[in-house]
């Protein structure tokens, strides 16, 4: 990234470094301390790696010490100074370009980049997905109830909430580059969640995952949304969105089933390391949103990428838009002059997927367990999950060729009826065929990963661009609000009462109540222009 005016940092791969040593020594250690936690998970091999009660060595301690000071001197290193964070961004540019970039054609660029940020959406989907095929295990080790159990992915799920806001205010601020690296050395610092001894440790660890995994979903689809051409940003965005969900999915089961035998559920954590690194080596392929720069008034770093993608940039258009005056920035702007409908929107339909997805699908392994099917469970979800990959297509399709706010309603309804059906099902999975169990399970699989690929691009398009990674972060803590309250909601309805009914029930109504709300109140963005998606709800706010 290159600035217009004079900036006082070191930039290295487009990426602007306040301190960059200072951010390299943090991943050096955040990386050995992670490494330091692997002696002793070994050790116990003959005890089945079962590590409850297990005291911490001295290395476990010097290790959970390097990471906290790599992860502090890693976020010194890349953050501007609080004055420039607390800066008012500069009259907005970017709709002097807009129809450029959105008459744009496809080139290799664009390519490389969904390539690039497919690998980094996949790993941000594997984390959390890993949630559910910990918790048999973890269960079973510490002999806790289904309700005690809850809790981590509460504890989880509260800091994936608190992290997509937080990035997604962060990535308004220094940009999608800079926030996507931070949350993947992040990534690798949570690695050591499963190593911990006692369950308390694995929840304050869990916690601090769920910070960074919460916030490099909402930075990816704003930076998608910002590059891809506007008639060919609805399919083809949620095209890669669908196919990065299933397939992170897909792979986390995969280690599941291939590993979890083995090495029991503490290892699944541990893929934390080699795939946060793996984004940290990719940032340098990512270019930043020329709409970002344009916004900050980094005119000539703009044009540079702009190039890069193919567009002149001598060619300005969209003046019947109107002046593009200042307006507020955080997250109480979501909700004035306009943008309050879009907020609500988006708030209902992430919190009826995440009450889905986190209180029904992260427990299934442990319904289908407890409900006597004699089938792997993560194996029937491997399986599920592969049949619903082909599926995205045809969200895709939907989205991008027939109407983003009736594909959403839609998918959302065809999510409650799968519900119903294992409602319908009671408590006795065991005699259910396992064929009937893998169909409705890819359908749910296939019609929620549906739901959850359309919300963030839809979020990512009804918001101006300085509010954008803010707006993202909301509907993404919106679905992780969900997850808040379905898991101890589950976890309380399955000990009380057992089987399927009152889980799949309770969870279904939400879900479908909100494609309701979608479609009476949600803006239909179908081939058009992100400039004049926002326009009519741009603040004229001036910050001071």
């Amino acid at each position: 990234m290159t600035s217009d005016g004079p900036v006082r940092t070191r930039i290295i791969s487009g990426i602007q470094f306040t301190h960059f040593w200072a951010f390299a020594i943090g991943v050096v250690l955040v990386t050995a301390g992670v490494i330091m936690h692997l002696p002793d998970f070994l050790s116990m091999e003959s005890m089945g790696y079962r590590m409850v009660g297990m005291p911490m060595s001295s290395e476990m301690l010097w290790g959970m010490a390097a990471i906290i000071v790599g992860l502090g001197l890693s976020t010194y290193g890349l953050l501007p100074s609080w004055a420039s964070l607390k800066a008012a961004p500069m009259e907005p540019t970017a709709a002097r370009y807009g129809r450029a970039m959105d008459d744009a054609k496809l080139t290799g660029a664009h390519w490389w980049l969904l390539f690039v940020l497919g690998i980094a959406l996949v790993i941000d989907v594997m984390k959390p997905a890993t949630i559910g095929f910990i918790l048999p295990g973890m269960r079973s080790e510490y002999g806790m109830s289904t309700a005690r159990t809850a809790l981590l992915p509460l504890f989880a799920l509260t800091g994936t909430t608190v992290g997509s806001l937080l990035w997604g205010v962060l990535s308004d601020r220094i940009g999608r580059r800079a926030s996507i690296l931070l949350a993947a050395v992040f990534f690798v610092g949570t690695s050591i969640c499963g190593f911990m001894p006692s369950f308390a440790w694995n929840l304050f660890m869990c916690f601090v995952m769920g910070l960074a995994a919460g916030g490099m979903l909402p930075i990816v689809y704003a930076l998608m949304a910002e590059t891809v051409p506007a008639k060919k940003r609805g399919w083809l965005v949620i095209l890669h969105g669908g196919l990065g969900t299933a397939v992170g999915y897909l792979v986390a089961s995969g280690i599941a089933a291939v590993f979890e035998p083995i090495y029991t559920w503490r290892i699944l954590w541990f893929f934390g390391l080699p795939t946060g690194l793996l984004i940290v080596v990719l940032n340098r392929w990512i270019p930043e949103s020329p709409r970002f720069l344009l916004a900050r008034g980094q005119v000539t770093a703009a044009h540079t990428v702009m190039g890069q993608f193919g567009i002149s940039a001598l060619a300005q258009s969209d003046e019947a838009l109107g002046p593009r005056a200042q307006h507020a920035r955080g997250l109480m702007a979501l909700f004035r002059h306009g943008l309050g409908r879009h907020s609500t929107v988006v708030m209902v339909y992430g919190l009826g997927w995440g009450l889905v997805n986190w209180g029904f699908v992260t427990f299934l392994p442990t319904i289908l367990r407890d409900g006597g099917l004699q089938t792997s469970a993560p194996a029937l979800l491997f399986y599920a999950a592969l049949v619903s990959v082909p599926g995205t297509v045809l969200v895709a399709y939907l989205y991008g060729r027939w109407s983003s706010r009736k594909s959403m309603s839609g998918f959302a309804w065809l999510t409650m009826a799968t519900l119903l059906a294992f409602a319908f099902l009671g408590g006795n999975l065991g005699r259910v065929s396992p064929s009937i169990l893998i169909g409705l399970t890819a359908v749910l699989m296939f019609s929620s990963t549906a739901v959850i690929s359309m919300l963030s691009p839809y979020a990512a398009e009804v918001y101006p661009t300085d509010l954008r990674g803010t707006g993202s972060g909301l509907a993404a803590a919106s679905s992780k609000l969900g997850g808040m309250i379905g898991p101890p909601l589950v976890g309380a309805l399955l000990t009380s009462a057992g089987g399927t009914f009152l889980p799949a029930l309770v969870t279904s109504i939400p879900i479908g109540l909100a494609g309701v709300f979608l479609l009476l109140f949600g803006e239909e963005t179908h081939e058009r222009g992100l400039e004049r998606i926002s326009a009519p709800a741009v603040s004229t706010e001036v910050v001071g």
